[in-house]
């Protein structure tokens, strides 16, 4: 969530799929003046790569951490919360950095000839793959239990 003090909280990620949440417009309720564009809701923060994005409570966070140089009694002073309270904070931007990285969704697997192409066409299978799947299909049952 964004905002500044007094101004109402506008929503920065969307709440369906939890993508982020671009600004299209803007309008001055005093002249009208109406303003179209991207525009973005705060400056981006950089992210090192291989990181996940932060909600914007942990990346205030990590910004204190760093400032404070990971003293929690620090932490705890300019918050005006308990050391637990810290050390909860703490911990879950350990499981945010930490968290597995969403793999993408493997695709359903060929069950035909036309099918097992069109993936190595699309370059989600290798041709060695391809050609393993393919000989998979044309196997019939008695040869299940055949190697050669």
């Amino acid at each position: 969530m964004v905002g500044g003090k007094g101004a109402p909280l506008v929503i920065d990620s969307c709440p369906s799929c939890s993508g982020v949440l671009a600004v299209r417009e803007l309008h001055c309720s005093r002249c009208e003046l109406s303003l179209r564009g991207d525009f973005a809701l705060s400056p981006p923060e950089t992210v090192p790569s291989g990181l996940p994005p932060l909600t914007e409570d942990q990346a205030a966070f990590l910004r204190l951490f760093v400032r404070s140089r990971g003293n929690l009694t620090e932490i705890e002073r300019t918050l005006g919360v308990s050391y637990p309270t810290v050390r909860a904070k703490v911990d879950d931007l350990i499981r945010a950095i930490e968290a597995p990285p969403a793999s993408p969704e493997a695709p359903p697997a060929p069950r035909t000839r036309h099918e097992v192409l069109t993936q190595i066409a699309a370059g989600q299978l290798s041709a060695a793959q391809g050609l393993a799947l393919i000989r998979r299909l044309t196997r019939t049952p008695s040869q299940e239990g055949d190697t050669q």
